[in-house]
């Protein structure tokens, strides 16, 4: 019997399961170099699974489970071959990052585009970014850039790691209906200059303030770091750079609040359509 369970469910052994959990939320280059990324809690795994990222391995614990849904899930994926580990609440809590243990995760697999790959016919709103400071900010914009029925980011260079466990915990499930893609800065400039978009740079010497501004479709988002702002490479591809006007003293916001302004005012210059 437990020969025919074996052949049927893959279950894995759960100390080195355990251990790829501790290695995927420690470091990076372990992250980058496997494709793989962690996530726990309910809402993170139902709106991975709706979004058809794949799992590369479930972890859960049949106690702390109490979500019926989830447990549906984690039925069904199991019966279709998807790898798991079945583990003990203090097993799972030891790994968990929460403040209350859902007792579900999962080991998923990245998911990064090519730029050429993108079609701005159905996807016309992005985000450009070269930096990001803090994972708080970047969970904040992915919520909003969920909020707006934006595509998603083009990130510029290898500053940016949208899989870090904090900013997945930050993004509050928005991760998951969001586009990534991974460019340099020459072949973003080239893409650029054989499509028809309009692309705005957000920064505190802009020529125009962000609210007289009449933005079109497909519309990039330029966005520069906390410190320094937009890079030279940046500020060459914009049609355009506004600021965001403030009382003295003030000089700038940071990349999570300034994002969100202009990816709403991107979003209302559309119209109505879609907003509840």
């Amino acid at each position: 019997m437990h020969d025919e369970i074996r052949s049927e469910f893959r279950q894995l052994e759960i100390a080195p399961t355990l251990s790829i959990v501790e290695h995927l939320q420690r470091s990076r280059q372990y992250r980058d170099s496997r494709g793989l990324f962690y996530i726990e809690g309910v809402r993170n795994f139902i709106t991975a699974f709706d979004h058809r990222f794949s799992i590369d391995t479930l972890i859960y614990s049949e106690k702390l489970l109490t979500n019926p849904l989830s447990r549906k899930l984690v039925r069904r994926l199991k019966r279709s071959g998807v790898p798991f580990a079945r583990v003990t609440p203090e097993q799972f809590r030891s790994i968990s990052k929460a403040e209350r243990a859902s007792g579900i995760a999962a080991i998923l697999r990245q998911r990064l585009l090519r730029l050429d790959r993108i079609n701005l016919a159905d996807h016309p709103f992005w985000t450009a970014l070269s930096e990001v400071r803090s994972q708080g900010n970047f969970g904040t914009l992915f919520r909003t850039s969920a909020a707006t029925g934006a595509s998603g980011f083009i990130l510029i260079g290898d500053s940016i790691d949208p899989f870090d466990p904090i900013v997945v915990r930050a993004t509050m499930g928005a991760l998951f209906s969001q586009m990534l893609v991974r460019t340099g800065v020459e072949e973003l400039r080239r893409w650029l200059q054989r499509s028809n978009i309009q692309v705005v740079g957000a920064s505190p010497d802009g020529a125009e303030d962000y609210r007289d501004v009449g933005y079109t479709r497909p519309a990039l988002l330029m966005l520069g770091g906390e410190r320094k702002g937009l890079i030279d490479e940046q500020r060459g591809m914009c049609n355009r750079i506004v600021r965001i006007p403030m009382v003295e003293r003030m000089d700038s916001l940071n990349v999570g609040v300034a994002g969100s302004l202009l990816m709403y005012e991107i979003f209302r210059g559309k119209g109505s359509s879609g907003i509840r």
